[in-house]
């Protein structure tokens, strides 16, 4: 089965912290929701912009993208 990236972008020179602390509500929501979901983190791509992603499975993605309203998506690559 596909994994897919449900990423959140921030913008601006908290992008960072933002994106850290976005990482606090999806664990949140994963625990209330009993969610298989192994995989979040985030990651600074510049100084001035930060993701916050969470991995699913293809399968799941539909319910989590409508109540999580990720801001893209994209294939999961492990490697």
């Amino acid at each position: 089965m596909r994994k897919l990236k449900l990423i959140w972008d921030f913008h601006g020179p908290d992008a960072l912290k933002t994106a850290e602390h976005h990482i606090s509500h999806l664990k949140t929501y994963i625990s209330l929701e009993k969610l298989n979901v192994t995989i979040t983190d985030f990651e600074a791509l510049n100084e001035l912009h930060a993701i916050a992603f969470m991995v699913v499975d293809e399968f799941d993605m539909k319910p989590i993208r409508d109540a999580l309203r990720p801001h893209r998506g994209q294939v999961y690559n492990d490697k």
